[in-house]
């Protein structure tokens, strides 16, 4: 083994792409896959192999990493990429899936012998792209070795929440960070929103907040797309927004928690993409605010 393992990406959509390039820039040879193979072929030109089937990407790989739209996808891409699975394979497993999904995609890499890993990321398009992500990571210590390489291609460091990735450990991490985020990201459209419906420049309103406690950078970034119109490319789309809202909300009652403000920002994400804004930046949520005309 050396310390540049060969890795497979499935799941090249704005992050595993993005993933993908830090992987190639890091020296490691990748091997990539997405259901909408147009979507992967622009990393051969980075030089990734593109394969048709996930089989195809795993074959051969040290590792693989999967960035998928939620965990039941994960284990459905997995399962097909099982006959090219070889034991002792290491699985970073970076969706961002509900609790409840967590323990079939650890009994799956078990079944077949994997290294497996629960590592979902923190960071969107932008840290994704300059290999800046946040890695939250659980999984054994056999296995860090040609792990490693992949979370420090990928990311500015890697938190370890434990060494059994089947506990959820960095799973639940991350839908306890993610419940924050959506919710400034619901907030900073309804600010923008509730400035404009009663005549107030939205700039004063950052005028007042100014270096104060109640001042974000987050509020201004996001609130400058919806002011400026930069919704596309999406950062984060409102689909995959309102499909983790969900999953902290699941989180919560599962745990005896009522979570009313994530309860709220799915309701707005899911209003936003159904009004045509399911691929714009999840700023977007802002036009939930409105009726749709």
């Amino acid at each position: 083994m050396t310390d540049k393992p060969t890795v497979a990406v499935l799941g090249t959509g704005i992050m595993g792409a993005a993933m993908a390039r830090n992987l190639l820039r890091a020296g490691h040879t990748v091997r990539a896959w997405n259901r909408t193979r147009a979507k992967a072929e622009p990393l051969a030109a980075d030089g990734a192999q593109v394969t048709d089937t996930p089989a195809g990407a795993v074959e051969g790989a040290d590792a693989v990493l999967t960035m998928l739209y939620d965990g039941n996808t994960a284990l459905e891409t997995m399962r097909e990429a099982a006959p090219a699975l070889r034991p002792g394979v290491v699985w970073a497993q970076s969706t961002t899936a509900g609790l409840d999904q967590i323990p079939a995609l650890a009994a799956f890499a078990h079944e077949h012998g994997l290294v497996f890993y629960d590592a979902p990321v923190l960071g969107t398009r932008q840290p994704a792209e300059a290999g800046q992500l946040t890695v939250l990571a659980a999984g054994p210590e056999q296995g860090r070795e040609t792990v490693t390489p992949v979370f420090d291609a990928v990311g500015a460091r890697t938190l370890w929440t434990g060494d059994d990735g089947a506990t959820a450990a960095a799973t639940r991490l991350k839908l306890v960070a993610n419940s924050w985020v959506l919710a400034a990201t619901a907030a900073t459209g309804e600010v923008v929103a509730l400035a404009q419906a009663l005549d107030v420049d939205p700039q004063k309103f950052f005028d007042i907040i100014a270096n104060g406690p109640l001042d974000m950078g987050y509020l201004r970034a996001k609130a400058g797309l919806i002011l400026d119109g930069g919704l596309t490319p999406a950062s984060f789309a409102v689909d995959t927004a309102g499909k983790d809202a969900r999953l902290i909300v699941a989180a919560g009652t599962s745990h005896g928690v009522r979570l009313d403000v994530a309860e709220a920002a799915a309701a707005r994400f899911a209003r936003a993409a159904a009004q045509g804004h399911a691929d714009e930046d999840m700023a977007a949520a802002y036009f939930a605010s409105f009726d749709d005309k």
